[in-house]
């Protein structure tokens, strides 16, 4: 059976913080793209294997809502799923948590669309069956 929420772990880098060692928070929505990357990876289907079949999944909206700091030599996950998909869309979950303390620091959301290289909406149940069924066993799988 697959997997359906993954975990990506990472420490905050000293530039990302701000004068006060708080991580900035433009740099969430980053973290979400490394922990998609990460996902995508996870499930067999890395983006540059997508592309390369004509396969675009550009972002639609993403949201953060953001509950505690996180500091410079602070230690994270960022649990990833996919909360709904219809071959068409598909929005992913995130959750940052303190590996050490268990701490929720923030939560989130960012939504797709699969497209063509030109941009233009592919239902890929028909289009490509393979990407469908992958993201069709993982979802969905709510976080929060």
């Amino acid at each position: 059976m697959m997997e359906k929420i993954f975990e990506y772990e990472r420490s905050p880098f000293y530039y990302e913080t701000d004068k006060m060692n708080v991580v900035h928070h433009s740099n969430y929505i980053r973290w979400f793209e490394e922990a998609r990357i990460d996902f995508m990876n996870k499930v067999g289907y890395p983006y540059d294997k997508m592309e390369s079949t004509g396969i675009m999944l550009p972002v639609l909206a993403a949201e953060c809502s953001y509950k505690n700091s996180i500091r410079f030599g602070d230690t994270i996950i960022i649990q990833t799923s996919v909360s709904s998909f219809n071959g068409f869309k598909m929005t992913v979950q995130y959750k940052i948590i303190n590996k050490k303390t268990g701490e929720l620091h923030a939560f989130g959301s960012t939504a797709h669309c699969f497209t063509d290289v030109n941009m233009k909406p592919v239902r890929i149940k028909k289009t490509h069956p393979e990407i469908f069924e992958i993201f069709d066993k993982i979802s969905p799988t709510i976080l929060f």
